[in-house]
């Protein structure tokens, strides 16, 4: 379908021809060729059009093709119609002449440190991505209906009973679904614990007064403690973890009893006791980061310290180390008097953690792929330790590496003195890695020494050798 005008000067002025072709119909084809005409110029501002008729016929169009046409253009405001004046290019519209597209350059992103070495990250290409698409695919299809409206805000019941299946089997956990809550990680567990909103007879004391922490530890979490209007007393540290025997009237503690963070060792099995003993005598909880509980190199893992009295201890764990930050899929293991007031804070219905995702993990654990990436991954990281203890010994043989054989991360000892620069000499180097210093409580009566704190999983296995020598580079030579 084609169709052209050849106007005369006395009409608009000058001579313009309009081809009518392309999908869409005649009116859309004059459309595009109207506006094609002004964009390019050859219509000019303030030029006057035909009338309908007159361009009807000149293209063997309807009348109504050209009215309904030069209207849409009006609306769009390439055109502009008046009663008395007809029809004419819009005044403020503006030709492009002699256009060149410019290619679009995407914007310069920071440059990174050429190696991670910094601590709690996973190794992100190790997440299994077949089997998580395989679990993801049957929750899908096999979901009931009433999954895919508002959630209960304790979790899917698929997972909390998985969950409380597998935590009895790996970690030593005494519970029932019903006192699990579902949540997005350990901070958001923090936020709905320590919500003004719990403050009520019934929630116990842990929301109430000062709360124990370990003297070292994430700010972050502190932060967030301290913006809920809660204080935290640091306790001493020493080989033997926490000292529990320097609480007092504390109303809660929080505690890395399997490994802890960052120092890297576990609470004594005879501070195990006492920290229970002292819950029990107190009327208060001990709060358990499990955070990377399943991962322990030397031996089996110790079980969790929630197993020792369930009424006692809120156990809280993750994904996020053993699968990925990403999910934002966490748990509270509750003693029963806390599962309402944390049930109502958080609402009434689930706002955090997708359902699906939820479902998904269910099937994951349920069918046993989670266990197997557990286990391949504790061998990946147990090398990977292994390679860092060997490259110290090889090249830096003053720097001592401490902490159990556990975890993401690995305590280098430094000589006095020397924290500050290495870490500065580091990033100069392209490495990032954490300073003990930064996760010491600030008003903590311990003073851990000089160190580094190294996270062995981030970087990807090609990459690691480079990583083990330039973090060598960097290193105090010895005194």
């Amino acid at each position: 379908m084609t169709g052209s005008w050849v106007n005369s000067a006395e009409r608009i002025g000058a001579d313009l021809h309009l081809e009518l072709s392309g999908p869409g119909g005649r009116r859309a084809a004059l459309t595009r060729a109207l506006r094609e005409a002004v964009r390019s110029g050859r219509l000019a501002p303030g030029t006057r059009l035909p009338p309908y008729r007159s361009l009807a016929a000149d293209l063997g169009v309807a009348r109504n093709t050209v009215a309904d046409a030069y209207a849409e253009l009006v609306a769009e405001g390439w055109l502009t119609a008046r009663q008395g004046s007809g029809t004419r290019v819009a005044e403020r519209t503006e030709p492009l002449r002699h256009a060149v597209r410019t290619p679009v350059k995407a914007p310069l992103r920071a440059r990174g440190p050429r190696h991670d070495l910094r601590q709690g990250t996973p190794d992100a290409s190790a997440f299994p991505r077949a089997a998580w698409a395989a679990s993801y695919r049957r929750a899908l299809q096999e979901a009931p209906n009433e999954a895919f409206g508002p959630g209960d805000p304790a979790g899917r019941r698929e997972l909390r009973e998985t969950l409380t299946e597998y935590l009895a089997r790996a970690r030593g956990v005494r519970t029932e679904p019903d006192r699990i809550v579902i949540c997005s990680g350990f901070a958001h567990a923090l936020r709905l614990l320590f919500s003004r909103g719990t403050r009520e007879p019934g929630a116990g004391g842990v929301l109430r007064g000062p709360l124990g922490v370990e003297a070292y530890g994430l700010g972050f979490h502190r932060e967030l403690l301290t913006e809920a209007g809660v204080r935290t007393v640091p306790l001493p540290l020493d080989e033997h973890g926490a000292r529990v025997d320097a609480l007092g009237r504390e109303r809660a503690v929080l505690l890395t009893p399997a490994h802890q963070f960052p120092t890297g060792g576990p609470l004594h099995p005879e501070r195990r006791a006492a920290v229970i003993d002292w819950a029990r005598a107190h009327g208060t909880v001990v709060l358990e980061d499990d955070y990377d509980g399943e991962f322990r190199y030397d031996r089996r893992p110790v079980g969790a310290l929630q197993g020792l009295d369930p009424e006692r201890v809120i156990h809280i764990g993750s994904v996020s180390k053993s699968l990925s930050p990403a999910l934002r899929l966490g748990w509270m293991v509750l003693p029963q008097r806390y599962v309402e007031p944390v049930l109502a804070v958080k609402g009434e219905r689930e706002g955090w953690a997708s359902v699906l995702d939820q479902l998904a993990l269910a099937d994951f654990v349920a069918c046993g792929s989670y266990d197997r990436h557990v286990r391949r991954m504790r061998q990946t990281y147990r090398r990977r330790r292994d390679r860092l203890v060997a490259a110290l010994a090889a090249q830096a043989p003053q720097i001592e590496v401490t902490g159990i054989a556990a975890g993401l991360h690995a305590v280098l000892r430094l000589p006095p003195g020397t924290e500050r620069s290495t870490v500065k000499a580091a990033a100069w180097q392209g490495v990032a890695l954490d300073g003990l210093a930064a996760f010491r409580h600030p008003e903590s009566p311990t003073e851990a020494g000089d160190g580094l704190v190294v996270g062995y999983a981030a970087p990807a296995e090609h990459g690691y050798g480079a990583a083990l020598e330039a973090l060598c580079g960097v290193l105090p030579p010895p005194v």
